[in-house]
């Protein structure tokens, strides 16, 4: 039951399903929309599916112009040469076409044209504005859930800290969740991108401010993901798990849009922008610390991990007991996918435990929402547990 007033927001249409890109020009013209400005990355291009989408647009665009200059957690600074290139083109339309990175530069894009705040004025909570033109997202990893979030993650590299962008005007109109689309991903970003999206929902359900129908979102999220992360990583072929990867992650975007991320987050920033550690693995190295230092706030909560996750072992098990077996599932699935499970493997020296844990404690929009209150010297001792024998 809703204990109290809750507020609950999302992108105004989802597509989903194989082949849902054909879909695309009924949108354009519904809107009448003419001139198209894509934001993608290099691999898109290369890989065909920039150009495969381009295709499906033809007949309804009257003018196309691309901007696939957007880099792994990109700099404020791609956010501005993205606008340089977009400014005077004329644009009704923008899409977004890749992972995170260049669905949240089209975010940003489509707010920058409409708003005259520089970038850095617009970090923070609700601080745009103005509604942004038009944008469509085409997610191509299950992973950051960005097309249904009202968020824009950007490094701002002069701090060495990723900071967030947050503001209704950032969600979409239209999201689409192609699994087609993801076939080409290779098994390291399945893997990582994945286990991104696995920790959102493990994170919204956790957050203080859950709620009945964040952990349904959550839950399910939980489910899909888990059963069928290791599938997409072994057989990038495998349509199903594909799809149900992709719409895992779209259900854990909505949970955690409106319940927000906690600790784990606020750990993988400085990692971020300190080392450029890929967002995804910086989040799974510290995932299980996080979590063991969290599941004392509460017990009942963190218990039911393992009947999501491993139901058929938790029998007579107590609270604790089982807290710790939905976490050790957590940790075997990510060995299981090959990826890095401490920050020595991640090559970050010991010595810059401290300067990182200061950057924790200014993440303070992640940290509001963590379920264990959390010190400078919490802090330190879970890098360290992080840091790996």
């Amino acid at each position: 039951m809703l204990s109290k007033i809750t507020y609950f927001k999302t992108t105004q249409k989802v597509i989903m399903g194989p082949g849902s890109i054909e879909k695309i020009n009924d949108e354009i013209k519904e809107r009448k929309l003419k001139n198209v400005f894509v934001v993608t990355d290099e691999g898109l291009i290369k890989s065909g599916i920039c150009d495969f989408v381009i295709d499906k647009i033809k007949k309804s665009a009257k003018r196309i112009e691309v901007f696939s200059e957007v880099p792994p957690d990109p700099p404020i600074e791609t956010a501005y040469k993205c606008y340089d290139k977009a400014k005077d083109k004329k644009i009704d339309l923008i899409i977004g076409l890749g992972g995170g990175s260049s669905l949240d530069i089209a975010k940003m894009l489509s707010v920058m044209l409409t708003n005259e705040d520089k970038i850095e004025n617009m970090f923070g909570i609700n601080l745009v504005k103005k509604r942004g033109i038009t944008k469509f997202l085409i997610p191509t990893t299950a992973g950051t859930g960005s097309e249904v979030t009202p968020i824009a993650i950007l490094s701002d590299e002069s701090e060495h800290l990723k900071k967030g962008v947050v503001s209704d005007y950032l969600l979409p109109e239209v999201a689409i969740l192609d699994g087609e689309l993801t076939k080409t991903l290779p098994p390291m970003p399945t893997a990582s991108s994945g286990m991104d999206a696995l920790i959102h929902a493990v994170e919204a359900f956790t957050s203080v401010n859950a709620n009945d129908y964040t952990d349904y979102l959550a839950i399910r999220a939980m489910d899909l993901i888990s059963k069928n992360l290791r599938k997409a990583w072994a057989n990038g072929d495998n349509l199903e798990a594909r799809q149900k990867m992709l719409e895992g992650s779209f259900l854990a975007g909505q949970a955690f849009a409106n319940a927000g991320v906690t600790a784990v987050h606020a750990f993988a920033y400085p990692l971020g922008g300190e080392f450029h550690i890929p967002h995804g693995i910086a989040n799974t190295v510290m995932l299980c610390p996080v979590l063991e230092f969290n599941m004392l706030s509460n017990l009942e909560k963190f218990a039911q991990l393992a009947d999501i996750f491993c139901p058929n072992v938790i029998n007579g098990r107590d609270l604790k007991e089982k807290s710790l077996i939905g976490i050790t599932f957590l940790k075997e699935l990510a060995e299981d996918l090959k990826l890095p499970m401490s920050l020595k493997e991640l090559n970050v020296p010991f010595d810059a435990i401290e300067k990182l844990a200061e950057g924790v404690m200014k993440v303070t929009r992640l940290l509001a929402n963590n379920p264990r209150k959390l010190s400078y010297q919490d802090a330190v001792s879970i890098y360290k547990e992080a840091y790996g024998e």
